[in-house]
Formats: structure tokens, C-alpha cells, sequence
């Protein structure tokens, strides 16, 4: 199987991180972007002793460690056309402690395979996670909005949100409900399911709220990869049903890092 077939899955999944990563669409698409350059000018290079995500994730991170770019655009103008035109503005850059929360709690890899994506060792890795932890911990809490219409997963998801300390304004199950809970209580951060009660779609009636106002969001599906094509504007933050309790506390986590570097005063 030629190389390409063998990353070809993992790809949506590396969007998904890298999106993460960085709080945006574009700039985490990009990084991927880059990265494929890189193995396409450079297959030889490319780790033949590990899985091929494990391959894939290491020169991600190997590009990311050195560039980071400001505006998604790569410039084409140096030797092998692939260094990032900028360096992100500071407030941006994802620390190592949430790097290593995201790579074990939303991507699923071990402390051992984080420490070779990392180039760290395992036990700088369980020292970064528990540095995410009291994070966590620290971080303003936000009033949350759910929209999900599967009672069980709701109430899942509001126990996880309550268990760190966010307040829930509310539980929508379909678009309308949706939108008139936020426009009633404006909230900080909104977790929306893909499909809704009525045959409504949570992408809709999260669009609707984004019309009146700013807000972080999380999407919840069971189908991610439609969500992660790199061909359209798609969300930055994105939940794979089923789904863990770390890898919803790790979304929420991030979505709201990005949200305070961006409202806080420089």
C-alpha cells in the first residue's frame, strides 16, 4: 500500500488536533497542508519504523515546534517552499501542558507515543498532563449552553461541565429552543450536536447565535470526518461520539484558552 493510502485516514483526524492546536480552521488546515508538503517533497524522510499516524503526528509536530504560522499562508518563495511567513502572536501558541492533554485526552495516544510525538520523555509527558489538569483547574468559569437532544448524552455532558465548575444556562433540543436559550441568557461557551430533535441541525442554529453575537463552540458528532475534509469552512473544535469525560474536558479547555487570549487585554 503506497504511503499516501496509509495516511489518507488519519488526516481528518491530524485536522482535528491541529485545529485544536492552534483555535482556528485556518491556521490548524494549513499546518497540515505543510505537513503533506513536506512528505511529498521529502517520502524518504518520512519515519518507516513506527505506525504511519505515529509517523504522521511526528513531522506534524517537528514543523509545528519550528514555524508558526500568523496568517495560513505558507510562503513558496524559500528553497523547499514550505516555512511558515510568521511567527503567531504569542497569546496563540498552544503551551507543551495543553500539547500533551491533546494529544492524550482528545487524540487517544499514549504517554509513551506522546513523548516520541513530543520528543520529550514519558515522564515529562505525565508532568505536562498534570500541569493541563491545574489548568483546568485555574480557568475563569463560563456559563454553557448544550444543545443535544439524547437525554442521556445531555446529561452526561452537563455533569462534566458542572464537575468543572461552568454553569449550564441550558439544554436545547432543537434550533429554535437553541437559539432562544442563548439570546435569553448569553452564554460563553456552547456544545452543539450535529443533529437535533426536530431534524434541525445544531450547525444551523449555532450559525443563527454567531449572527448576534461571538461565542466558542464545540461540536459533537458521531460522523467527524465529514467535518473535517479541509474543503469548506468547518468547525475549530470538534467532539467524536462516543466520547470520553478527558476528551470533553480537554475541548472545553481549550476552546475557552483561545477565548480568553483573544478577550484579554494585551
Amino acid at each position: 500500500m503506497s504511503l499516501g493510502k496509509q495516511l489518507h485516514p488519519h488526516l481528518p483526524f491530524l485536522r482535528r488536533y491541529s485545529r485544536a492546536l492552534t483555535g482556528s480552521q485556518q491556521h490548524g488546515d494549513a499546518y497540515v497542508r505543510a505537513t503533506l508538503e513536506a512528505i511529498v517533497a521529502a517520502p524518504d524522510d518520512f519515519p518507516s519504523d513506527v505506525d504511519p499516524r505515529l509517523g504522521l503526528y511526528r513531522l506534524f509536530h517537528a514543523l509545528w515546534t519550528n514555524t508558526h504560522l500568523e496568517d495560513g499562508e505558507m510562503d513558496t518563495s524559500d528553497a523547499d517552499g514550505r516555512r511558515a511567513v510568521a511567527h503567531a502572536r504569542l497569546s496563540r501558541m498552544t503551551p507543551l501542558p495543553r500539547q500533551a492533554l491533546l494529544l492524550t485526552a482528545m487524540e487517544g495516544f499514549s504517554h509513551q507515543e506522546t513523548a516520541y510525538l513530543m520528543d520529550i520523555s514519558p515522564s515529562d509527558i505525565t508532568m505536562l498532563v498534570d500541569e493541563a489538569m491545574k489548568q483546568i483547574e485555574e480557568q475563569t468559569r463560563a456559563d454553557v449552553l448544550i444543545i443535544e437532544d439524547e437525554p442521556i448524552i445531555a446529561m452526561d455532558i452537563e455533569m462534566i461541565v458542572r464537575d468543572m465548575g461552568h454553569d449550564v444556562t441550558g439544554i436545547a433540543v432543537t434550533r429554535d429552543e437553541a437559539v432562544a436559550m442563548a439570546m435569553s441568557h448569553r452564554p460563553g461557551l456552547v456544545l452543539a450536536d450535529i443533529q437535533l430533535a426536530d431534524d434541525s441541525s445544531g450547525i444551523d442554529a449555532v450559525k443563527d447565535i454567531l449572527a448576534q453575537f461571538s461565542v466558542p463552540v464545540i461540536f459533537i458528532t458521531a460522523f467527524p470526518e465529514r467535518l473535517l475534509t479541509g474543503e469548506r469552512p468547518e468547525p475549530t473544535f470538534l467532539i467524536t461520539k462516543p466520547f470520553q469525560r478527558s476528551t470533553v474536558k480537554a475541548a472545553i479547555s481549550q476552546a475557552l484558552f483561545f477565548d480568553e487570549a483573544v478577550t484579554s487585554p494585551a
